[in-house]
């Protein structure tokens, strides 16, 4: 049982807290700590604000300004041009801290798209590949033999009819020709009178199918690169009209072998190889990131399933 001393101490406690409470010298130490957490957070120490306020150039800093206008003025900066280099590096951290402490590179796309190329810089600097040996260079060669695929080339000579001036029987006409050119030589001078004049070149010598393309179309390049040297050909449709071809020399595509293309497989390999770092640093970066779209079911942007996304609520 409490004595009557205990009892009396133990009913006064709460009437003590109670009156510390209402303390006005308590109020004002509580309030003095808020002000000053939140003057602590406003305002940074000493030491802090100097590290802030403080630009630092090095000898490095200095030699590279220098360097750079060597290159675009082509002798060493004068005392005052080095001064004002200076003053142009100072200025620019000033204003790129200044616009940090605004929050100015927030929502800013274009601030985005630089860093992002930062990274894909650093990532680049990180995938210090290894030499390959001469053995995997042609273990992969054979491996990837259709990116070292030589085009076809081809040196011809055409006759051209025209939709616009021979109408529905542009066709017809074309083949006629063809049978009057039978016994007839690829550079006979009178071939040209039978045709209509072409807006381009009546010869095409060493093209590839691509560059036939680019003047003739796909379809065109298709059906010539499927001809035989040495006789007339046609009629083959282009988008201009009708042409009878003369197919001089012929060379089809080929795989070349390893020695010719070896410094070509050396850069192939390395890109490749560096493509594959870059994927894996990024696939890295992004398993430590939640994806969430709006009105996306899950699945259909989890890739593999080892990204975690969700679906905006």
């Amino acid at each position: 049982m409490m004595s009557s001393t205990e009892t009396v101490s133990a009913a006064t406690q709460p009437s003590l807290l109670k009156r510390w409470l209402r303390e006005p010298l308590l109020h004002f130490l509580l309030i003095g700590l808020v002000l000053f957490v939140v003057y602590r957070a406003l305002n940074p120490t000493t030491v802090e604000q100097e590290n802030r306020s403080r630009i630092e150039l090095t000898d490095d800093d200095l030699r590279q300004l220098e360097l750079a206008w060597m290159a675009q003025w082509r002798r060493p900066p004068t005392p005052e041009e080095v001064h004002r280099l200076v003053e142009g590096k100072v200025r620019e951290e000033i204003l790129y801290r200044e616009a940090l402490a605004l929050g100015l590179e927030q929502g800013d796309m274009i601030v985005k798209r630089r860093m992002v190329q930062k990274m894909e810089f650093l990532a680049e600097d990180l995938s210090a590949l290894r030499e390959p040996n001469r053995e995997e260079l042609m273990a992969w060669f054979e491996d990837n033999p259709q990116r070292f695929t030589m085009a076809g080339r081809a040196s011809f000579r055409h006759l051209y009819f025209a939709f616009d001036k021979r109408g529905e029987g542009v066709r017809e006409a074309a083949e006629g020709v063809l049978a009057e050119l039978a016994a007839q030589p690829g550079d006979w001078p009178g071939a040209g009178t039978l045709a209509d004049p072409f807006m381009f070149q009546d010869y095409y010598g060493d093209r590839s199918p691509e560059q036939v393309a680019n003047v003739f179309g796909a379809k065109f390049a298709r059906s010539l690169f499927q001809l035989q040297p040495g006789s007339w050909h046609g009629p083959i449709e282009s988008g201009f009209g009708w042409h009878l071809v003369w197919v001089e020399s012929m060379t089809l595509a080929r795989v070349p072998a390893f020695e010719e293309v070896e410094p070509e497989v050396k850069a192939e390999w390395v890109a490749e190889q560096r493509a594959e770092f870059k994927r894996q640093v990024y696939e890295a970066m992004r398993a430590r990131y939640e994806i969430v779209l709006p009105g996306v079911p899950a699945q259909a942007v989890g890739g593999n399933g080892t990204v975690p996304v969700k679906e905006a609520p």
